[in-house]
């Protein structure tokens, strides 16, 4: 099996996310706390980034300094509750701790949801400030005391991607009844960056009424003290894959294994027999732990493995296990344990500060579960410099009727993987290039300094943050437009890899024409994404989409075509690779940015880690359901065409030797074509 990772990224480990001010406030929660007076806040910031704690010290002001009455923090699942538990916040500088009576953590008290309903009733009726609970106990409070009993407070929602705009999602629903009647404070929280995966979580006029507090990965990795380089990597596998797994599973890292889904291509649909098959991997069982529940593995050097199995069933045992991997007095002890086997659990919320590998086998079917299941692997620890998540994928096997099902989910994979390198890379700021372009302070313009004869790229390492400028670039006008360039790239970008004609032709089409993909599909998806954008912002935002995604996808293949020479010093491949390019090229512009395929360093990686003959298959099916072109891109084609008759002085030519050129000329010619049938009938 093939060891290629899609991405690695270097951090500089400078120590700044992890310092705390005169407030006992890191940098994330600094940035949240300046944003307390807002009434809808969203905080959109990486797992272990301070997000409870950042909610406490806005609470706290909200409570005593701008007159809400109580507080009520909503979590997804019990076990999330703890993340709210009591903090003595004065310890550290701050002027009020953070307290919760023990019988308003009903994510602690005993009982169904009944009760527990009842219990937030009482709540509201009382003079205590916070309450914790779960969302489904706030869904049905809601729908038992209404809306207008929860005027005058606030309502923070953890893990914000499970609500949903769909009418079916209740809490969606609810929280947009609280908006609508504008008597509440929101602050809504989370750690992934695509809102719920196919849906949004919130309609866009609830939406705009938000204000963001963005927190990127970068700036959490970047500002570690120990964490210096994150890989990223899909390997594939034929057969079943407990015989393969000891090829990407390193029994001397810290590990959380995801075995998959029973109902997935993957799973044996035998979870208990799979566990042991990977135990059996391991070395020999020595027994188990009275303590913990754990099992011990005695491997082949000697060594006694610690393993954590979280599939098993059995109420009793799994009870065991999970109190104690939860124990407190264990938190920073490395040796506890070394292995977790988990199906549904050890996903979002968990915490094991040791972990270094988090190995998911399967597809995983939503991008917000994987960037959760990174986040497992990315804490800051002593001593733990590395870390990687790796999805381990079945081959498509051509032979077998699910090969429809197979070659969607390597595609799915190769788009989180994609996507990830967008959401850990800095941040892009784009400006166009023209006489008047200055650097701009604070930015490292690399060895030569600012060229005021060329487009340049200026990074600014404390921020994590690009400055590039572009040649022909349209600039957002529209405040909402420029929120988007500024705040939104991702969400663009996630909706066009995640589009299946576009993925499939970007990596199999051997026709194809880039900006086929890069104007023409980007240009639909920004359209249905933004349909009250007018037709430049519109235009505005996909190019600096496409602009993001080329210049990760340049940086990345000179990155992993110029050689390791060792220890790379901090990030610098990813941002070296983005100024080579622009070095290289007679000058960056968005023509140039266009005609790259956004794919094609993707389809490199795929050829190294997966089988020529299954890569010939996988190509042969994907090639067999070409289209024709459709009346909806022909319109596309030809407005793009119009365009190049505005600064062009004529139509494009069908007989052009530039591929785009032609095609545009192809959608006219098609356009054409119809018009004559339809009026010759």
């Amino acid at each position: 099996m093939a060891q290629v990772p899609s991405v690695s990224v270097k951090y500089a480990a400078n120590g700044s996310s992890t310092k705390s001010n005169e407030l006992g406030m890191r940098a994330m929660q600094e940035r949240a706390y300046a944003k307390r007076g807002e009434q809808y806040l969203l905080i959109k910031s990486p797992p272990a980034s301070g997000k409870s704690r950042a909610l406490m010290f806005i609470a706290l002001d909200k409570l005593h300094n701008q007159g809400l009455r109580q507080a009520i923090v909503v979590v997804p699942e019990k076990s999330i509750g703890s993340s709210f538990n009591d903090e003595p916040l004065s310890k550290h500088g701050f002027w009020a701790d953070w307290t919760v009576q023990p019988q308003w953590n009903l994510c602690n008290a005993p009982g169904g949801d009944d009760g527990k309903v009842g219990a937030v009733g009482k709540f509201l009726a009382s003079d205590d400030h916070v309450l914790v609970c779960t969302h489904a106990t706030f869904r049905f409070a809601v729908d038992k005391f209404g809306i207008e009993a929860f005027d005058d407070r606030l309502i923070a929602v953890d893990e914000f991607h499970h609500v949903s705009a769909n009418p079916d999602n209740k809490l969606g629903m609810h929280l947009g009844a609280l908006v609508a009647r504008d008597k509440v404070h929101l602050v809504a929280m989370t750690g992934s960056y695509f809102r719920g995966d196919a849906e949004a979580v919130l309609s866009p006029e609830d939406e705009a009424r938000f204000d963001t507090v963005t927190y990127t990965y970068y700036e959490q990795l970047n500002g570690y003290r120990y964490l210096k380089s994150l890989d990223i990597g899909y390997f594939f596998y034929s057969g079943s894959y407990a015989d393969d797994i000891l090829k990407v599973l390193d029994p001397t890292e810290k590990t959380i294994l995801h075995i998959p889904n029973v109902n997935s291509r993957e799973s044996t649909k035998d979870k208990h027999r799979e566990v042991e098959h990977i135990i059996d991997a391991l070395g020999d069982w020595q027994g188990t732990d009275p303590a913990t529940g754990f099992q011990l593995v005695k491997t082949p050097v000697g060594r006694v493995l610690r393993i954590a199995d979280l599939v098993d069933d059995e109420p009793v045992k799994r009870d065991k296990v999970s109190a104690a991997l939860k124990d407190s007095a264990q938190k920073n002890n490395r040796d506890h344990v070394d292995i977790i086997i988990a199906l549904g659990m050890a996903k979002e919320g968990f915490d094991w500060i040791w972990c270094e590998h988090a190995l998911t086998v399967g597809y995983r079917a939503s991008l917000t579960e994987i960037v959760q299941i990174i986040g497992r692997a990315t804490r800051d620890a002593e001593g733990k410099t590395r870390a990687r998540f790796t999805n381990l994928i079945a081959e498509p096997d051509a032979a077998a009727e699910a090969v429809t099902e197979a070659i969607n989910d390597t595609l799915k994979a190769i788009a989180a993987s994609l996507l990830m390198e967008q959401v850990l890379a800095p941040r892009f700021n784009f400006t166009p290039k023209s006489a008047q372009s200055v650097p701009v302070e604070g930015f490292d313009y690399g060895e030569g300094g600012y060229d005021p004869a060329k487009e340049n790229v200026g990074f600014n390492e404390s921020s994590g943050q690009f400055q590039i400028e572009i040649k022909g670039l349209v600039e957002p006008k529209s405040k909402e437009a420029k929120r988007i360039c500024q705040d939104d790239l991702n969400e663009v970008i996630t909706a066009f890899v995640q589009d299946k004609t576009t993925i499939e032709r970007g990596l199999f089409d051997d026709e194809l024409v880039p900006e086929e993909l890069t104007q023409v599909r980007m240009g639909k998806i920004v359209g249905a994404r933004f349909p009250e954008l007018d037709a430049e912002d519109q235009e505005a935002v996909r190019q600096h989409a496409v602009a993001a995604l080329n210049l990760t996808q340049k940086a990345k293949e000179i990155a992993l075509t110029g050689g390791d020479d060792g220890e790379v010093s901090a990030n610098t491949a990813l941002i070296d690779g983005v100024r080579k390019f622009a070095m290289d090229v007679r000058e960056l512009d968005i023509d140039l940015i266009d005609r790259i395929n956004p794919f094609g360093e993707a389809y490199a990686i795929l050829a190294k880690t997966m089988s020529e003959e299954s890569l010939r298959q996988v190509a042969a099916v994907i090639s067999a359901k070409k289209v024709q072109l459709t009346p909806e891109e022909a319109r596309a084609l030809a407005k793009r065409a119009a365009a190049f008759k505005q600064e062009r002085g004529r139509l494009p030519s069908i007989t052009s030797a530039d591929p785009w050129e032609k095609k545009m000329a192809e959608g006219v010619a098609y356009l054409v074509r119809m018009k004559q049938e339809a009026a010759n009938g």
